[in-house]
């Protein structure tokens, strides 16, 4: 918890949106490679930042290339 202190809200919405198109690139990779044990890890975390992006109030419409 001590870590959520020291972090304001721009922080974690900087840090899950870096993670956010990380994850949305690997995704497109393991499909391509037909890798669907990877693919389907990646979409649980694709999942969870997408939730907490928009529980923060970002907009994905221009930045979900996955759009799942």
């Amino acid at each position: 918890m001590e870590v959520m202190e020291e972090m304001n809200n721009a922080e974690i919405i900087k840090n899950a949106m870096d993670e956010f198109e990380m994850i949305q690139r690997y995704m497109v990779l393991a499909k391509k490679e037909n890798a669907t044990e990877t693919y389907a890890e990646l979409k649980s975390r694709y999942l969870l930042l997408k939730a907490l992006l928009s529980s923060l109030g970002v907009n994905l419409t221009d930045i979900d290339k996955i759009k799942e």
